[in-house]
């Protein structure tokens, strides 16, 4: 099945004429010839932008998914491109709609008319493993319904095994793999796509979001009606509000589109390290903004990102030791945490990073690349052997969305400066006298429990003979060992009498 995925890749590759993103260079030119002039019979009149579209949508979900994060990036793809590829975000292909009203009766065990007082069978967005469909429930609430792909799971299964193989040969074939950690950033992802095929799992995500900016000024999350859900179907709340992507739009309700890009860079930081559970999936068709608002609305919760407290604690201190470009601090924090190997040097480590960084500060955002950057941070992080940690892939990939978004609104953010103040005060909440008085409100209950059986526990200590115990292991050590030896001597003289009795038989 993995070859035939490969096959099917390669040709439609090829199909629609996408050699020339890989035979381009002058060394390989000639190849590219040898290509076109043996698949002569191709038509490749329409732009490389919408041949690329049409390719990633042929081959599936994890190619659209890439794509996507693609069309985010307008200072690594050329503007052609990119436009071309932010189609991909909400105007995928739909399936059938008689497909889509089956897998509803089947959810439902009964005919769509006695679910709902009205359905939609056009679909408003389709997306690449899911469609949405409006209706209205008999209260008259008005709601959208998502309904899975059919026959989605099998086609995301071969393509990760793909991606598996695909990661074992980097482990081999490179002299970084082991240190890339492929396979387990792979797992990782995985992981995540299986969730987003569980829409049981997408509304629960929805849910614990909603509740985590309850009354919020800042982000608007639908409601989830769980009597109509099911692991192929969601029912949310419907939402009006107006794509992010139409910045014109925006400014015509009355939008302030510099408050908007900084209030997106404060919802990041606060789903990140308040919460520590964030939306892992921030592409411009997934963000909705109420009219006449900076009030972002979110959709799609198929894929969420969780952080522990050690990582938050961690990308605190790295955040701010940027912000302060206190580089030996960020030095610091890579080899207390582990990511690189103890006998580090640190005055090294410190120099790389503020050569990479240091031309960063005190620049709007339109004139940093942060792909280059990235770039520049990976060869450092391969001289100094650092360690790709797989649970921070998704933050890494939704941080990369948010540039994307934020170069989008307002070219002139500065990123750091919006950030700076809110770290700074959850840094403080979480090392200053306000994290001690939430530490004594989260560990007062426990103590509360403890305290009353503090002196029946020291009793039993103190009346417990350990002299004692440890007498008794040390005799059953010790007839453990006189067995042992019985055993040993018993073998040792089977194996001298037949050795003794085949010396004799051979004498003779």
């Amino acid at each position: 099945m993995k070859l035939l995925r490969l096959a099917r890749i390669l040709t439609i590759g090829l199909r629609f004429g996408l050699e020339e993103f890989f035979l381009g260079h002058e060394r390989v030119r000639p190849l590219r010839w040898l290509v076109r002039t043996t698949l002569f019979w191709r038509t490749l009149s329409e732009p490389r932008g919408v041949r690329l579209r049409r390719a990633l949508e042929a081959l599936g979900p994890i190619f659209v998914k890439f794509g996507q994060m693609l069309s985010t990036r307008r200072d690594l793809v050329p503007l052609d491109i990119a436009d071309e590829l932010a189609q991909l975000q909400d105007r995928v292909p739909p399936f059938p709609s008689n497909e889509a009203i089956a897998t509803l009766e089947a959810a439902y065990k009964k005919p769509l008319s006695e679910v709902f007082a009205e359905f939609d069978a056009t679909p408003v967005a389709s997306a690449s493993v899911a469609q949405v469909h409006f209706a209205r429930l008999y209260d008259g609430t008005a709601v959208a319904v998502k309904v899975l792909r059919p026959g989605i799971a099998p086609v995301i299964a071969h393509d990760v095994s793909l991606l598996y193989a695909a990661a074992g040969l980097v482990e081999k074939l490179f002299a970084d793999g082991r240190r890339l950690r492929p396979r387990e950033v792979v797992a990782e992802f995985e992981k995540h796509l299986e969730d987003e095929l569980d829409l049981m799992r997408e509304a629960a995500n929805c849910s614990q979001l909603r509740r985590n900016f309850k009354d919020s000024p800042l982000l608007l999350v639908p409601a989830v009606y769980w009597d109509y859900c099911d692991h192929d179907v969601m029912v949310m709340d419907r939402m009006e509000g107006i794509p992010v992507s139409r910045i014109e739009r925006l400014r015509e309700s009355g939008v302030d589109i510099p408050k908007l890009a900084a209030t997106g860079v404060e919802i990041f930081f606060t789903q990140v390290f308040r919460d520590g559970f964030f939306h892992a999936d921030m592409h411009p068709g997934n963000i909705l903004v109420r009219a006449g608002s900076e009030q972002y609305i979110a959709l799609d919760f198929g894929i969420m990102g969780t952080l522990t407290e050690v990582d938050k604690q961690y990308l605190a201190r790295n955040f701010l030791a940027f912000f302060q470009r206190d580089y030996k601090a960020v030095a610091l924090a890579h080899l207390e945490s582990g990511w690189v190997p103890a006998d580090t040097r640190i005055d090294e480590l410190e120099a790389a990073v503020r050569a990479v960084c240091e031309p960063v500060f005190d620049r709007p955002l339109k004139d940093i690349s942060f792909g280059r950057v990235l770039l520049q941070l990976f060869q450092a992080s391969r001289r100094f052997n650092v360690e790709i940690q797989p649970q921070l892939v998704l933050l890494q990939k939704t941080l990369l969305n948010i540039e994307g978004l934020g170069r989008q609104l307002d070219p002139e953010l500065d990123l750091w400066k919006t950030a700076k103040p809110f770290l700074e005060r959850w840094m403080n909440e979480q090392m200053g006298w306000r994290a001690l008085v939430k530490n004594l409100q989260t560990e007062a209950p426990k103590w509360a429990a403890l305290l009353p059986q503090l002196p029946r526990l020291a009793h039993q200590a103190l009346n417990e003979n350990r002299l004692a115990q440890l007498e008794t292991g040390l005799t059953l050590m010790l007839r453990q060992q006189q067995t042992h030896n019985r055993w040993l001597g018993a073998i040792a003289g089977l194996l001298a009498v037949l050795s003794v009795a085949i010396l004799y038989f051979n004498l003779r």
